[in-house]
């Protein structure tokens, strides 16, 4: 049977911004902007892989909701907007599984949204169902032993990064305008790199994380979208403190939509194509220094620098990556089987670690947090490559021109977890293309707290290069 890949496509494609001005002009409902979207989810997906649950019959029944109250005057900020939910966070009625057998057989059906979900419901969202993600959010490839390859809509077999794989996948394909995912080493930015859509990982503790994160404060939840806007008005629904999350910021989230256009004049903006260590592949590289010179087009100061934190955080990044799943090495004698031979390999490097070398090293990255902040006390922002090279197989931890390791993915990523260990706030904006027509994104990052300066930067970039308006052409599955 033939796909229509161009099938609900305008529908599909239509931003948050849109969809809300279609409703108020009632141009469109609720109801049949859903009813497309699953229709083109149905016939897309079994191609794409972006989604491990479906909830369609609730999600026509809360549009239907939604007309229902707008037609009585009633708003919401969201009201009849499709999101997806990154499967590693509970919608009531689905089992929460993470891309891994051993949850899919041994959890329960879960009986009650998550925060966060719950946010995006209370403001009038309708959930669509659940994305995939790599097995129990460890690694940056699109494929889990559960549900299989996620395949990148730029190519068929190429990966979608992860974990946030169908958040980034659903965005690209025109599977509705927003979309959560979650960031503990990269996992939302990724996606966006490798998708060529928007994402923003938040500061840490803007947006709450419950149950809290078995992941020394390095695990945020983020918007993910075509554009800069909608992940704005996602991320204003999402943030804001809870009593469930003991690190969550005081403050509640300014209207970051209303904040969006700024000058970039005068602005300081550090530029590092490698962080002073990093390998990155040329047409990366090219596409981000063409980003910072379009910044300065913009009035910005642009200087390119080699940060003196760059090259320390790459040992500790893999060891605190492997101690955090080395705690879960007793699963290997029961579920090794049935469980990545790759993530198996991390989980014993981890489990070698002992308490204090543990502590030990979380001094050195205390440390190591403390430099990078200074840093930023110089810049407003740094740009950065998000990732060092463009889609590859899923399979293999790196591309075939790079050397194999047997768990470490983290070599092409070396942009990605430092913000995490920092918690600065940190975007994915695409940027470009490489000689085969795969996408690449630029990496923005502000001063911890400045989410919005963040959103800002990325949306003055966007304005000025627009290729969020680029759709996959689809060919390699045609």
């Amino acid at each position: 049977m033939s796909v229509n890949f161009d099938k609900n496509a305008e529908i599909g494609y239509l931003t948050a911004i849109d969809l809300k001005q279609a409703y108020t002009s009632g141009a469109l409902s609720a109801k049949t902007v859903t009813e497309q979207i699953l229709d083109r989810i149905a016939e897309l997906n079994p191609e794409l892989n972006a989604f491990s649950a479906l909830t369609a019959d609730q999600a026509m029944q809360d549009a239907a909701n939604a007309d229902a109250q707008r037609a009585e005057g009633r708003d919401a900020p969201l009201l009849g907007i499709p999101v997806t939910i990154k499967d590693a966070y509970d919608l009531a009625g689905v089992k929460t599984e993470t891309g891994s057998i051993w949850l899919s057989e041994t959890s329960a059906v879960a009986d009650a949204d998550n925060v966060v979900v719950k946010r995006l419901r209370d403001a009038g969202a309708v959930v669509l169902g659940k994305t995939t993600t790599s097995e129990m959010a460890w690694s940056g490839l699109s494929w889990s032993p559960l549900t299989g390859t996620t395949h990148n809509p730029w190519g068929k077999g190429l990966n979608a990064g992860a974990s946030s794989a169908g958040a980034g996948v659903a965005a690209a394909a025109g599977f509705g305008p927003l979309h959560l995912g979650s960031d503990g080493g990269g996992s939302i930015r990724m996606p966006c790199h490798f998708c060529g859509v928007f994402g923003l990982k938040p500061t840490f503790g803007r947006v709450p994380h419950v149950p809290m994160s078995n992941n020394d404060y390095a695990t945020h939840i983020g918007p993910m979208s075509k554009t800069v806007a909608d992940s704005a008005l996602m991320l204003k629904v999402m943030a804001g403190p809870h009593h469930l999350d003991h690190t969550c910021c005081e403050s509640s989230p300014p209207d970051y939509l209303a904040s969006l256009p700024a000058t970039m004049k005068g602005k300081r903006i550090a530029l590092s194509v490698d962080l002073g260590h990093a390998r990155v592949d040329d047409d990366v590289a090219a596409s981000v220094r063409e980003a910072a010179k379009l910044f300065s087009s913009l009035g910005a100061n642009v200087e390119e620098v080699t940060p003196s934190w760059g090259e320390k955080g790459a040992d500790l990044a893999r060891f605190f990556w492997a101690a955090k799943e080395g705690r879960r090495a007793n699963l290997i004698e029961e579920w090794g089987s049935k469980l990545g031979a790759d993530y198996v390999a991390c989980m014993r490097a981890g489990a070698e670690y002992s308490a204090p070398e543990f502590l030990n090293r979380r001094q050195e990255k205390y440390d190591y947090v403390a430099e990078m902040q200074s840093f930023f006390e110089d810049w407003d922002f740094l740009l950065t490559p998000t990732a060092s090279v463009t889609a590859f197989p899923p399979q293999q931890m790196r591309p075939d021109h790079w050397p194999q390791h047997e768990w470490d993915w983290m070599a092409w990523a070396e942009f990605l977890y430092p913000f995490n260990l920092s918690g600065n706030p940190a975007a994915s904006v695409p940027c470009g293309f490489d000689g085969s027509g795969l996408p690449i994104g630029l990496q923005i990052v502000g001063r911890r707290f400045d989410d919005l300066g963040v959103l800002q930067a990325s949306a003055a970039y966007e304005a000025s290069n627009p290729i969020y308006r680029q759709r996959p052409s689809f060919d390699s599955f045609r």
